[in-house]
């Protein structure tokens, strides 16, 4: 059996993305450990930017997913902890200078009116052969996602304002409406900077560039 190791590990899950921000949960700073025993099963201990976060177990079974990518390994198991609490001082330098760019980029569109905006999904949907996803603008320009974000993505039909889509989001998750506001917000400006979301009479330009 060829030993598997912890930096492997890390490369795999630099695929994972955080599904609030267009980042890895590498440099977002939320993989707090790795530990490969000898017969190659690996213990991860990461956590979550908030306690509250609605997309915690899709994001846990995205990192398993992307660790039993690794030739080699056994079994996956993910902790999640929250002693250190995040900040954003964990994040990586390259991590807070994409973050800072965002707000400051000339593309940057319009502030979405979350009173009167009717977001429609643009772009299209890639299954991988793994099973992974990704959604992808007219730039091609991929961005790797899990099922939660995928179903939202395919709810906002240009119909609905958003506080419609916060109603669909909750009943897909599970969780209260006061759960999940924050949530659709931060995702729907994601998916706008992305190019994966087109708000009527507003020019919508992808002002990131995620990672394929």
């Amino acid at each position: 059996m060829s030993p598997v190791s912890a930096q492997t590990i890390e490369d795999s899950l630099k695929q994972c993305m955080d599904p609030e921000v267009p980042l890895n949960i590498v440099e977002m700073g939320l993989i707090y450990g790795i530990d490969v025993a000898e017969n190659n099963d690996v213990n991860i201990k990461m956590t979550m930017t908030t306690q509250g976060c609605p997309l915690h177990e899709t994001l846990v079974q995205d990192a398993t997913r992307y660790v039993k990518k690794v030739p080699g390994v056994n079994n996956v198991n993910v902790d999640i902890v929250w002693d250190p609490p995040w900040s954003m001082d964990k994040m990586s330098e390259e991590a807070k200078i994409k973050i800072k760019n965002m707000g400051t980029g000339l593309n940057t569109p319009a502030p979405i009116n979350y009173e009167t905006a009717l977001p429609q999904g643009v772009g299209k949907l890639i299954k991988e052969e793994d099973g992974s996803m990704s959604l992808r603008n007219e730039h091609e320009q991929g961005f790797m996602v899990n099922q939660a974000i995928v179903d939202f993505w395919k709810s906002c039909n240009g119909q609905r304002k958003v506080t419609e889509l916060v109603e669909v989001f909750a009943q897909q998750t599970g969780l209260q409406r006061k759960q999940v506001e924050k949530e659709v917000m931060q995702l729907l400006q994601q998916l706008r900077d992305g190019g994966l979301i087109a708000i009527a009479g507003q020019p919508d330009m992808p002002n990131v560039e995620f990672k394929k």
